[in-house]
């Protein structure tokens, strides 16, 4: 059927149904006890992301119900937060599995996920940062770029030579 969301956006409704759907991605990732990974950040960097699936969709249906949560708050959650956490989790272990390398995050990948984790919350608090927000948006590209360069400057050396043999 449609969405709800999509018919009616702004109804309260539409507010609920998002806030649910936060509330039930939230309690599905803790029932994965992510904490228990925190020696493994290839692992734990995923729970992270799909932890802002469920502060995303929070944030947007607060956002139909009241005015005090900017839209873009909930918009960049999903996009800065979970697509982009999500995208370098991915893209890190896939390619050390690829190459042939550890499936063990080193420096290099424990950065990238920092950057990309303050990039998300620095680009999320922007629009409640009043006199703030243009600083903290420079803040959020920043780390953005840190984060993908990182990536590229770090892995794609390993993705440009041969395999390694087991």
């Amino acid at each position: 059927g449609v969405s709800v969301t999509v018919v009616g956006p702004e109804a309260p409704v539409a507010g609920m149904i998002l806030l649910l759907a936060g509330a039930v991605n939230a309690l599905r990732l803790a029932r994965w006890r992510g904490w228990l990974a925190w020696r493994e950040p290839l692992v734990w960097i995923l729970h992270i992301a799909y932890g802002w699936l469920a502060v995303g969709l929070l944030l947007l249906g607060a956002t139909v119900l009241t005015s005090a949560v900017p839209a873009s708050a909930g918009i960049h959650a999903l996009t800065a937060g979970a697509i982009g956490t999500m995208t370098l989790a991915v893209m890190t272990r896939a390619s050390r599995g690829h190459t042939g390398r550890a499936l063990a995050a080193d420096g290099l990948t424990l950065a990238i996920y920092l950057a990309i984790l303050m990039a998300g919350i620095a680009r999320v608090a922007a629009p409640f940062g009043g006199d703030f927000q243009a600083g903290l948006l420079v803040v959020s590209a920043a780390f953005w770029a840190l984060a993908f360069g990182g990536f590229a400057a770090g892995y794609g050396p390993m993705l440009l030579t041969p395999r390694r043999r087991a």
